[in-house]
């Protein structure tokens, strides 16, 4: 049966080629995502800094909910103080280290600020030294409040030398210090043990206990884990890594979700791609599928050996599309790491498992599209599979025509959630539904294009040309070719529409609802010193023309909540606002007043309160971006949750849970006046302080990072899709070589014949951009009315005339370049070759 395959394969080269190259294309995409999610997994980010430690002790910074994955922290949790004395005395333990962080930046001789790797974490005290691989020391420890000691690459860019005087901003408070001593590369900014407590408000709390290891590293972690509170970790290894930057080994988190999401959508456009490369492919094998059942091959004997036929190629596929696979997991890492997202320390972790993964998945789909493309074909009688091995089947089956009708009917509830949820989640159901529309399209299309050339053909005027005539009739006469072609581009329509403006109308809607709840004219920022320094606000404040000003921040909440009768834990955006920040943000508050944001209180979007039946007055249980979980009162229910999120915790609330403590900016009110935007801009004097136009709500980008990865991967499935589409229709037209050949002994012309092609070409594109246009409607024009308030989506004017014509394009290529090929060949050379 696998030799029979194997000769099956070679004799049908082209249309082999369009299920390999779908495959191929598949197994790049799904080998891909699978290195994301593996990636987030099992990768960590770069030791370095705790390398002197070979057991770290840290509070656990991720939250298991009861039965899904567990959601990553960004703040930096604490652990008690008292606990490195207690693991100091175990056995095999040289020293245990106790480790603050504490923001911390470098001023240089030049007035700008010197970069760190993480200025809200740069500060530290001088045990921390100890941390380090090899902590070699030149000069003495600091001792006094007016004492630092710098790391080499900070000291060298400042252009300092133990003994100088450098200017350090510490904790938002600007000194000049003494520079007692140069450490190496690393260990940021040093101060006193003593001190570094104080500046990072701790007292009774470390960020983390670093414990040197004098004898076997995993019976020491074994000895230190029962010691541990509830709520602590150990780490050892490669794992330690991510002890010392928590955001960003939370940043990891985002490539679990990011690999399921992609494994939704784009799993379906492989399917549908695979299996219509595997309906050309059979439907030019008709003739020899038909001789083998006359010859008395079972119809399950048939479907196996077309299965293992499609096995083969696919086999061949797989070795240079999950090659493909890993390369693209590497571009979107770039991606990724671009728009900031994924810090740029944190590798991809690239094991076996996608790739077995891949190949697995793909064979599967490979022999379920296979058996169900010989279904028909195996179970006809054998006279009327003879009767259409030429041919091809002339009655699309009804079955199949009903079953489309009920997908398409199925997309309309699909693209309700945008009515219900306005976020990523609400708007990736447009997509979704236009996916399941184009499947039913797909197989309610024979039937359709039936009735709709038949109706085209009895209105063609007398004088139609014979080419025109012909396009029509063979669209008609051969409506499940033809619907195999319309369907496909059909498809490429859809994903195009769909899943470009689900993402153009999440970006629109919520930069709108950001400008319009945004009435603050300007925003001070000081990153490169950790935050916004003390004084900064007073300044600012104090300058003539300024109205209001509030500092706000951005921090992570996870708000539990109960969904088809299970415990739903996801985090999300926060904005942190004093009560002064209503001067600056409008957040079209329904209820209540934002001015009350003082002690343990919340502000809730409206959505998330009518989620959870919440309202004034009542207390909601949250768990903060460290983990510390806090009970709230709602003082206040707004609607522009898009732009803002659906909780404003209060800055008493958040105060000791956000790393670092600082505000991340300040939103400024003014009266308008020039002279007032002077005076701010002046305020950039300040080293490391930045006043730009308008406001920015803390780092709250202008729409979920999600939204424009997946923007991104639109170009890749465009890419996938058009080129399983081309390949297919490239097979298809060459296939058709018997019946060019038969038209030409009849007296038909070469330039009639590319005529007649050109005009099936047009109508297939005309049809296929109608078709999915008009299957998009209903899931483009429910999404406009729950992000927009009106019936149309936001996005690009040209995308749909763009689509159009690549769409046609691809048609008359794929059709004219076989069928110009066809006609090089003698007609009678051509039907030896066919029968």
């Amino acid at each position: 049966m696998l030799a029979l395959a194997l000769r099956l394969a070679r004799t049908r080269l082209t249309a082999s080629l369009a299920v390999l190259v779908a495959v191929l294309g598949g197994a790049a995409i799904v080998t891909g995502t699978g290195v994301l999610a593996e990636s987030g997994l099992r990768s960590h980010l770069p030791v370095e800094r705790l390398a002197g430690a070979e057991v770290v002790v840290s509070a656990d910074q991720t939250v298991q909910p009861s039965a899904d994955l567990a959601v990553a922290l960004p703040e930096r949790g604490s652990v008690p103080v008292a606990l490195a004395d207690e693991l100091g005395q175990l056995p095999g333990v040289a020293a245990a280290v106790a480790d603050v962080g504490f923001p911390a930046a470098v001023v240089g001789a030049d007035g700008d600020v010197v970069a760190t790797a993480d200025p809200t974490t740069a500060g530290h005290g001088w045990s921390a030294l100890g941390l380090l691989d090899d902590p070699e020391v030149t000069g003495t420890p600091p001792t006094g409040p007016q004492e630092v000691a710098l790391d080499s690459a900070i000291a060298a860019t400042a252009g300092v030398a133990p003994g100088d005087t450098v200017r350090v901003v510490l904790a938002g408070r600007a000194v000049d210090a003494r520079l007692t001593a140069v450490v190496p590369v690393g260990a940021g900014v040093l101060v006193a043990d003593d001190r570094a407590a104080q500046l990072a408000g701790q007292t009774d709390t470390v960020d983390l206990i670093g414990v040197q290891v004098t004898g076997d590293v995993e019976a020491v972690a074994d000895a230190v884990r029962p010691l541990l509170p509830a709520g602590t970790i150990v780490s050892t290894g490669d794992a330690r890594g991510d002890v010392a930057l928590p955001e960003a080994a939370a940043a990891r988190s985002l490539l679990v979700v990011l690999a399921s999401s992609l494994m939704g959508v784009p799993l379906l456009i492989v399917g549908f791609v695979v299996a219509g490369a595997l309906a050309v492919s059979i439907g030019g094998q008709r003739r020899e599928l038909a001789l083998l059942r006359a010859v008395g091959t079972t119809p399950r004997q048939l479907r196996r050996l077309v299965a293992g036929q499609a096995a083969v190629v696919a086999a061949v596929a797989l070795v240079p599309g999950i090659a493909l696979g890993y390369l693209l997991a590497g571009q979107f890492r770039r991606l990724l790491v671009h728009v900031g997202v994924l810090p740029d320390a944190l590798p991809l972790a690239v094991g076996p498992l996608p790739a077995l993964a891949a190949a697995a998945l793909l064979l599967l789909v490979v022999q379920v599209a296979a058996r169900c493309a010989a279904w028909r074909t195996s179970r006809e009688p054998v006279t009327q599979l003879l009767a259409d091995s030429r041919t091809g089947p002339r009655t699309p089956s009804p079955g199949r025509h009903r079953a489309g009708l009920l997908l398409i009917a199925a997309a309309v509830p699909l693209s309700v959630p945008p009515l219900l949820v306005q976020s990523p989640i609400g708007a990736a159901s447009t997509s979704l539904a236009g996916i399941v529309a184009a499947i039913g399209l797909a197989l309610a299309g024979p039937l359709l294009l039936r009735r709709v050339t038949g109706r085209l053909a009895r209105r063609l005027p007398a004088g139609t040309s014979a080419p025109a005539w012909l396009a029509v009739a063979n669209l008609h006469g051969y409506a499940l070719r033809s619907a195999g072609a319309v369907t496909t581009l059909a498809m490429a329509v859809v994903v195009a529409l769909t899943y470009t403006f689900a993402q153009t109308t999440v970006i629109d809607a919520t930069a709108e609802e950001t400008r319009a709840g945004t009435v603050a004219d300007a925003t001070v920022t000081a990153p490169d010193l950790g935050g916004i320094p003390a004084g900064l606000l007073g300044a600012v404040q104090a300058v003539p023309g300024v109205e209001a000003a509030a500092p706000v921040s951005t921090t992570t909440v996870l708000w539990p909540m109960r969904l088809l009768g299970e415990e739903d834990l996801s985090a999300g955006p926060a904005l942190v606002l004093p009560p002064a920040g209503a001067g600056v943000l409008d957040l079209d508050v329904r209820d209540g007043d934002l001015a009350e944001l003082t002690g343990a209180t919340v502000a809730v979007g409206s959505d998330a309160a009518a989620a959870r039946d919440v309202g004034i007055g009542d207390r909601v249980q949250l768990t903060l971006g460290d983990g510390a979980e806090v009970e709230a009162r709602v003082v206040a229910v707004y609607d522009r949750e898009l732009g803002f999120g659906s909780v404003v915790l209060s800055a008493d609330l958040a105060a000791g849970h956000t790393t670092g403590g600082l505000a991340d900016s300040l939103l400024v009110r003014t009266d308008g006046d020039p002279a007032t935007d002077r005076a701010l801009a002046a305020l950039t004097d300040r080293p490391g302080v930045t006043v730009s136009d308008g406001g920015v709500a803390g780092d709250r980008p202008a729409a979920p990072p999600e939204v424009w990865i997946n923007l991104a991967v639109i170009g890749v499935l465009l890419g996938y899709l058009l080129l399983g589409i081309a390949n297919a229709l490239v097979a298809a037209t060459a296939q058709r070589r018997g019946e060019i050949a038969a038209l030409r002994l009849t007296g038909t012309t070469p330039r009639q014949v590319r005529a007649m092609m050109r005009r099936e070409a047009a109508l297939v594109s005309g049809a296929a951009v109608a078709a999915g246009v008009l299957v998009s409607v209903v899931p483009l024009a429910l999404l406009g009315l729950g992000f927009l308030d009106r019936p149309w989506p936001s996005g690009p004017g040209w995308l749909l005339p763009v689509t159009a014509v690549v769409v046609t394009g691809i048609a008359f290529l794929a059709i004219e370049v076989p069928t110009r090929a066809a006609l090089r060949v003698a007609p009678a050379d051509a039907l030896a070759t066919q029968g």
